[in-house]
């Protein structure tokens, strides 16, 4: 999952919302750890459960990552507001766990991702169970919505059992 958010970091740019959704313990966090040192930021990426949202700056001149986690929010968007994620998206790559049905008003653009593992084995902690990375398979789906992922290549991005 680590390595599959590095090859993403890859694709993203300033401006770009990316929701990740899955079990507890698919490997969200893990991916965006992955991401975020594909994008060259400051700061261990850990999840963000408890303070709902961190901003980690760029090392190398590009956009920071905003990573949230809205696991705790029940609302909608107006729930997200105090996050301000509304001005931090055009400068930023803003990744939004659990921001199914919460976040897809910021943007007409957006890229879902779907973790999907076998249940059983999580270690607990929002991330990948049997090791690191989670030694257990995972199925991957990308989703672009809107004109910035028309011409966007994601079916490369993740094989089969990643």
């Amino acid at each position: 999952m680590r390595e599959l958010g590095r090859r993403t970091a890859a694709l993203l740019r300033a401006g770009d919302l990316v929701l990740l959704s899955g079990h507890l313990g698919a490997g969200k966090t893990t991916f965006t750890r992955g991401l975020g040192e594909g994008l060259g930021v400051r700061g261990a990426v850990t999840s963000p459960t408890f303070v709902i949202a961190r901003v980690h700056p760029s090392l190398r001149q590009g956009p920071p990552l905003v990573h949230v986690d809205a696991y705790r929010l029940g609302g909608g968007l107006e729930e997200m507001e105090d996050l301000d994620l509304d001005v931090s998206l055009p400068e930023s790559v803003v990744v939004v766990e659990w921001g199914e049905g919460k976040v897809e008003e910021l943007s007409e653009a957006r890229l879902q991702i779907v973790v999907e593992r076998q249940l059983g084995g999580a270690d607990g902690d929002g991330d990948a169970g049997a090791g690191e990375d989670g030694d257990d398979p995972r199925r991957v789906t990308f989703t672009g919505i809107g004109p910035r992922w028309a011409d966007v290549r994601l079916e490369d991005l993740a094989p089969e059992g990643v």
